[in-house]
């Protein structure tokens, strides 16, 4: 059987490189729509583990919790106090908040806040601006953070509101070069830090960073946070300066005519929630549910927002699909018309050769000799268009990922499917001509001029 394949393979190849141009013109749409399904799987999977990054990085089971200011509509001539009157009280954003939602929803597993303070860094003669981020012990095991160097915060830290830090990778790289900075200290605005512990590093690309709304993670120092309520500002509470500040933009006010209320000033004590669930099943559900909750102790006021990031992946998921499926239509029509350019061709070569499948019908093959014979050539212009095209494919992807800044994966499995479908093709568009050469009388095909 094996030598029988070979000697069609021979009768094939030599029937090819009598018509190199022929077959090279007939071969271009597998070449062009193998290369199109490798693009495209490269592409996908690329997209795929981009995903999964994002989805990493945001949590599939969190539901963020972000303070806005509360929004009011008003004519520009009402009367001062009267809009006054209209705006109800709403304490904001708080701590007690996100802990009502743990102690109060079931599936929730693990909530933590974040205030983040502005500021700047100091040490030893070097200075950067930063985000001082207060948080709890929660906060690293929700967003998958690991510690490399020294040790979580513990109990005390909280409690005691103590000025300890957990530095960022890159915050270490910067201000500690070539020492450890485990029990050292680094100035962050006017109160100097320990550092207690060290985060991996987070690796994160520019498009996640704008894409995802995230901040470079590395780059940040964490504290417990009651120190950043005690040592900083606790904006839940009503300062003198907050009093006096009042009293002059109210005064101000009312000697410019402006009736608008100034709501520039942060009143939330919280920057932002993270609420981690058991399971992203219950994530929208949830989400909802925080939301009349929140918005009951906000004196009906909505001065906060929710995002589930797994309904924001799934539509970039979507939208990658779509994407993904109008390249699977172009690469299954170049596929087509090759296919179809493979069964010309075949067909114009059964008529040329006539004479020739009479001589061997004449000598002795039978009719699944010559079937074998022209299927053998159909798929061999397919297969060899197939490799080309896995070639153009590996060299296309690599192309679109340099120059578009798309990630793109060539895995063994695209590849092997694009000859699987390239061999499918030789098969099912060769078939007919084959089976047409087959058919052929030995009488009539040698009188046949």
């Amino acid at each position: 059987m094996l030598q029988i394949i070979l000697y069609n393979l021979d009768i094939a190849i030599e029937a090819i490189k009598r018509n190199k141009l022929r077959s090279l013109l007939t071969s271009l749409g597998i070449v062009f729509g193998v290369a199109s399904v490798i693009a495209m799987l490269a592409i996908g999977n690329g997209a795929q583990q981009e995903i999964l990054a994002n989805m990493q990085l945001l949590g599939t089971n969190n539901v963020i919790i972000q303070p806005v200011v509360e929004q009011r509509e008003g004519e520009v001539n009402e009367d001062a106090e009267n809009v006054a009157s209209q705006r109800r009280f709403t304490p904001g954003l708080t701590i007690d908040d996100i802990y009502s939602i743990k102690e109060q929803i079931p599936h929730v597993a693990a909530v933590s806040p974040e205030i983040i303070f502005d500021t700047q860094f100091i040490r030893a003669g070097q200075m950067r601006t930063g985000k001082l981020v207060g948080i709890n012990g929660e906060y690293f095991g929700i967003n998958n953070f690991n510690i490399i160097s020294g040790a979580d915060f513990t109990a005390s830290h909280f409690r005691e509101a103590m000025p300890v830090a957990i530095i960022g990778y890159g915050v270490r790289t910067r201000f500690f070069a070539g020492e450890d900075p485990i029990g050292k200290t680094i100035k962050a605005g006017n109160v100097w830090f320990t550092v207690v512990g060290v985060l991996e590093e987070r690796k994160l690309t520019s498009n996640q960073i704008e894409n995802l709304g995230i901040r470079d993670y590395n780059m940040d120092i964490y504290v417990p946070a009651e120190s950043v309520l005690l040592r900083y500002r606790n904006r839940a509470l009503v300062t003198n300066r907050d009093v006096q500040q009042a009293e002059a933009e109210s005064n101000n006010n009312n000697a410019s005519g402006d009736q608008q209320n100034q709501n520039g000033i942060n009143y939330h004590q919280l920057d932002r929630a993270i609420v981690q669930v058991t399971d992203n099943m219950f994530s929208v559900t949830i989400a909802e549910i925080i939301s009349r909750m929140l918005k009951r102790r906000h004196n009906e006021v909505v001065d906060f927002e929710i995002i589930v990031p797994e309904l924001l992946l799934q539509q970039e998921q979507r939208t990658k699909r779509i994407f993904n499926v109008v390249l699977a239509s172009i690469a299954s029509i170049s596929l087509i018309v090759g296919g179809i350019g493979i069964m010309n061709i075949m067909l114009a070569s059964v008529v040329e050769r006539y004479r020739e499948i009479g001589v061997r019908r004449a000598v002795g093959a039978k009719r699944h000799d010559i079937q074998l014979q022209f299927l053998t050539e159909a798929l061999t212009i397919s297969v060899a268009g197939g490799f080309v095209g896995v070639i153009l494919g590996m060299s296309l992807s690599h192309l679109i990922q340099v120059t578009a800044d798309i990630t793109s994966i060539v895995t063994l499995s695209s590849i092997a499917i694009s000859f699987g479908v390239a061999t499918g093709i030789g098969i099912i568009f060769g078939y007919y001509p084959a089976k047409r050469a087959a058919r052929q009388e030995p009488v009539t095909a040698l009188r046949h001029e």
